[in-house]
This record gives C-alpha cells, structure tokens and sequence, in this order.
C-alpha cells in the first residue's frame, strides 16, 4: 500500500514538473501627458488585447505634466511615456539618458480655441493662454502664432495649467482666454459657444508634437520587452485604419466623449495624416522643434542636428521586423 501511494506521488510529481511553466506578463508603467487622441493606439491595444498577445501588462497614467513624467522615467515610476520631446531633446543634448524610441504624433491636430468674446486673432492681443507647461509643446507654438500674427511677448501671457482637458475647463471657467485644443475637445467647445480660429498647421506645418520616450537605461536593459511593447502599439495604431468603427468606441470611452465625435476626430486625423502610420519620427517635424529649443536658449546656437543625440530608434526599427 506504502509503495503503491509512493508510487503515485512520483508520478504526479513527474507530471507537474514536466507541466511548462507560465509566465506572468511583463509589467510596464506608462505615462501618458494628456487624455487625448495621441493615447488611442495604446488604449486601443490594451482593450484588444495586442499587449497581452505580447506577453505584456500596461498601466496608464495620465501626469498631465511633462516635468512629471520625465522625472518617473528617471526615477523608474514609469517605465515608457507617450509624452513631448523637447525635454528630452534636451536632456539627450545635455548628456541625459532620455531618449525618444519611437514617434506618434508627427503634426499639430490643435486649433486655437478663445473665450466667446474674442471673435479674431487681432482681438488675441492681451489675451491669457493656457499652455501644457513652461518648456514643452504648445508653449513654442504658441509663440510662433503670435509673431505670425504680429504680437509681441508683451502683448499677451502664458500660463501653465496642464494638459487640454485641463485647459478646457479653465476656457470653461473664464480662469483663461485662449488655448490650442486638439479635436475632440475642439468640437465640444465650438458646440458650446467658443470660437475656433482656425488650425495651427499653417503656422507649423510640421511638428513632432509627442514621441514614444524612455529612460536609456532601463530600455537597453529591458530591450526584449520594450520591441513587444513597440509592437502591440503597432497593433494597436494599424486597427485605428482597420476599424475606424470600433476605434472610435474605444476613443470615446478613454476621452469621455460621445461616439460620433470620437468618429469626426478619427477621421480628421486620418485626413490631416497627424498620427504616423508606422509610428516613425517625422524628421522635419523633430528638426523644426530643436530649432525652436535654440532659439530659446534651451539648446547651445553652435550645435547641430543630430537625432542620435536623443533618439534611440533600434526599438522601434526591431519592432519592424516580421516574424
């Protein structure tokens, strides 16, 4: 009887060891900068579940502030960000560890929202805009749109209040008079009264407006994970052209919004080609940015442009490769 029990133990012992071992999916904390459309591919390849197929597990966070999330990448808080560049251009030129993987949003999708009292850009003169932050983003086309239209740093105010659902609800509050806002929000608010003055890409063609980051570090480290990543998000852009029905479902749970604008928004930006389709850099868009960081003073006048200072697109040019 003792040998017969011994002997059946062996055996299950036998089989469980010879049963694979699953793995747990690789975890990853992503920042993201703002709710808005620039997030669909991974929201789209989280409910659809492309990560999982990737042995991956994804967070979002939305930091609402481009200082934020650069500190959690360095701090390992966060592991990947869907963010802005210039602070990492920045900290690449620097000698930082920041770098861009891969690209997202290479033009501008923002119009330029005010307050219902204010009718033209002339009118834009002495008016308070709310920005992203004091050194990403909107702040410098902002800037651009004001000399475009011959206003002087003088002759209006910039303030820091986050992302544009932030923004928003400040134009909503009287708090501001002016914001750069992406559709939908866009939308939502010329149907409740503001005025739209028109898009900023005639004043920026071309702007690398968020770009795929990591720390340097812990991506060359975590190399394997960061292509699976790279790859589900791939996924997840391509079904944005594959079933724009569903991705504009998706769109409006994420932005909380309704269905038919999520659908106008999709289709905007299919037209306006703001999303890379392959998620790569837009040179002249990325160009066009460290152009203005000199101008700014962020970046020293005698450097030049190189993308190996900030980027490290070995991920994403992996993530390329069929299987």
């Amino acid at each position: 009887m003792k040998s017969s029990v011994f002997a059946l133990c062996s055996v299950a012992a036998a089989l469980l060891s010879a049963t694979p071992s699953v793995r747990a999916a690789d975890l990853i904390h992503v920042a993201n900068v703002s709710r808005t459309l620039f997030s669909l591919p991974l929201w789209i390849a989280q409910r659809r579940g492309f990560m999982t197929d990737e042995g991956v597990e994804t967070t979002s966070s939305i930091l609402d502030n481009a200082e934020k999330i650069n500190a959690a990448l360095r701090s390992g808080e966060m592991q990947i960000a869907m963010g802005t560049p210039e602070a990492v251009i920045i900290d690449g030129y620097n000698g930082g560890t920041l770098r861009i993987i891969a690209g997202n949003t290479g033009k501008l999708p923002h119009f330029i929202i005010t307050k219902p009292e204010i009718k033209t850009l002339a009118q834009l003169r002495g008016a308070n805009f709310g920005i992203l932050s004091a050194k990403e983003g909107s702040t410098y086309v902002v800037q651009d749109i004001a000399k475009a239209i011959g206003l002087t740093p003088a002759d209006y105010t910039m303030t820091v209040v986050g992302g544009a659902p932030t923004r928003w609800r400040l134009l909503k509050e009287g708090k501001i008079d002016a914001g750069l806002q992406p559709f939908p929000l866009s939308y939502e608010a010329e149907a409740a009264g503001f005025n739209n003055l028109g898009s900023v890409i005639p004043y920026v063609p071309d702007w690398q407006f968020t770009t795929i980051n990591a720390d340097q570090k812990w991506a060359q480290q975590n190399r394997n994970m960061v292509v699976r990543f790279l790859r589900a998000l791939q996924r997840g852009r391509d079904f944005m052209d594959l079933d724009p029905g569903e991705s504009a479902k998706i769109a409006a749970i994420e932005l909380q919004t309704s269905v038919e604008l999520a659908a106008r928004a999709l289709a905007d930006t299919a037209k306006l080609a703001i999303l890379d389709p392959q998620l790569a850099i837009n040179e002249r868009g990325i160009q066009r940015v460290f152009e203005t960081l000199q101008k700014s003073g962020d970046i020293a006048p005698d450097q030049k442009f190189e993308l190996t200072k900030f980027t490290d697109l070995s991920f994403w040019r992996t993530s390329r490769v069929k299987r």
